[in-house]
């Protein structure tokens, strides 16, 4: 069994993928994407969304990383997957279900779930461009608004040679609605694909958790969302840990405010931590009083001085 944190574009960055696997027993992580257009990119593109490529591709805590790539041309994609593989990546993954509107209106992320015969011909690229002994990986939904697309869509990425793949089980236009999860497909998918899958989607618990590997057949999970509201849902997930009390959660939050402050993102600090009060509030009620409080506030100081205060009078 394992638990893999996944990626959340502009949300779950080197910073984040640092703190949460320091928490929890990860056993993999994949980065925010690399958009691929038409060209080569330089090193220092793979460096910034991937610093852990300076330290083996693995997190500081020792948690290996795949760098993603998200792209529409075979070429371009497959010698940006060489750059990334000649840089140390773990593995290359490709994302084939971002539903972005701006992604996918110049036939990126889930655009191409429309084309399982270019996700073919792109997985198929990266594959032959990539050493064997570097796992090559996809990342796709169920189709864009029909379900039962999802079968030639798992035919192209196993059929192009990948070594895994991940199933967001929703469509395009499900979004990331609860109510459009549908686990039931990765089970039919198991039993006519010989390719590994890793299950996604709408685990927010242990109980979420289980029931997702009862009705799919698959051990491993991905997580994203859930991995903000409840900061140690890996371990909640692996052990049935009970989730992080208030208190630690908000130590964790000062934590991470002196990790974005003295890292390259500190002017973004106040809309990134009030992002993560976003996903905090769903699991915690303690965050809604809280984000209350820094919401108009726009200076490091006076948000970590809210936190560290809020912290000192919770028991």
């Amino acid at each position: 069994m394992r638990v893999v944190l996944g990626p959340m574009e502009g949300v779950l960055d080197y910073l984040m993928r640092d703190l949460l696997t320091e928490i929890n027993d990860y056993d993999l992580c994949v980065t925010e994407f690399v958009r691929v257009v038409e060209q080569l990119l330089p090193k220092h593109v793979f460096y910034r969304l991937c610093p852990e490529l300076h330290h083996g591709s693995k997190t500081r805590s020792g948690v290996p990383v795949n760098v993603q790539l998200l792209g529409q041309h075979p070429q371009w994609m497959a010698e940006n997957a060489h750059r990334a593989a000649e840089m140390g990546a773990h593995g290359i993954d490709l994302n084939f279900g971002c539903p972005a509107k701006l992604v996918n209106k110049s036939k990126g992320g889930a655009a191409l779930l429309a084309f399982p015969e270019e996700i073919y011909r792109i997985v198929k690229a990266c594959r032959e461009a990539v050493p064997a002994d570097i796992p090559v990986s996809a990342k796709i939904r169920l189709g864009l608004e029909n379900p039962d697309d999802c079968f030639s869509i798992v035919d192209a990425v196993e059929q192009a040679g990948a070594d895994e793949l991940t199933i967001h089980a929703r469509t395009k236009t499900g979004g990331y609605k609860a109510s459009e999860i549908k686990w039931e497909y990765i089970e039919k998918i198991r039993h006519r694909s010989d390719i590994p899958i890793i299950a996604n989607g709408e685990i927010w618990s242990f109980h979420d958790a289980q029931r997702c590997r009862q009705t799919t057949g698959v051990n491993d999970l991905m997580i994203c969302r859930g991995a903000l509201n409840t900061p140690n849902l890996g371990n909640m997930i692996k052990y049935n840990h009970p989730p992080m009390p208030w208190k630690e959660v908000l130590g964790l939050l000062i934590k991470y405010s002196d990790c974005e402050v003295r890292g390259d993102k500190g002017k973004y600090f106040p809309n990134r931590i009030k992002q993560w009060f976003c996903f905090l509030k769903q699991a915690y009620p303690e965050a809604s009083d809280l984000f209350r409080q820094i919401r108009t506030l726009t200076e490091v100081g006076p948000i970590v001085d809210v936190i560290a205060r809020v912290q000192e009078q919770t028991d």
